[in-house]
């Protein structure tokens, strides 16, 4: 049985930093374990991602601002997030599945989320 359980979001002023933890039972290898939000209006968009391998990749609106990080395979996963902007406020997932080619394909396992929101 897979869990995903998001924690860490909250409210911040621009500028600031916040850290998302993912605690993931995800335990298939080779495997993706990816970070997604959406904003009221807009279509769920990929933040984040991680392979089995370590390989990272984020989307081009987060590049240099936010790191995901897991340190090991029973770890969290974590999305750190800093230089916060107001376009980042969405609601954040965090998604599991094996591994497809830089990890774009589609996810079956998704936690319920944890909001963020940047004034």
């Amino acid at each position: 049985h897979v869990q995903l359980v998001e924690s860490g979001g909250g409210s911040v002023q621009a500028g600031g930093s916040l850290r998302l933890s993912c605690a993931a039972s995800y335990t298939g290898d080779p495997h993706c374990l990816a970070w997604f939000r959406q904003a009221p209006g807009k279509e769920r968009e990929g933040v984040a991602s991680t392979d089995s391998d370590g390989h990272q990749r984020y989307g081009d609106s987060v590049k240099g601002r936010f790191t995901i990080s897991q340190d090991n395979a029973k770890s969290p996963l974590y999305l750190q997030m800093n230089d916060l902007k107001p376009e980042d406020t969405a609601m954040y997932y965090c998604a599991a599945d094996k591994r497809s080619y830089l990890c774009r394909g589609t996810y079956t396992y998704w936690g319920q989320g944890t909001q963020v929101t940047v004034s």
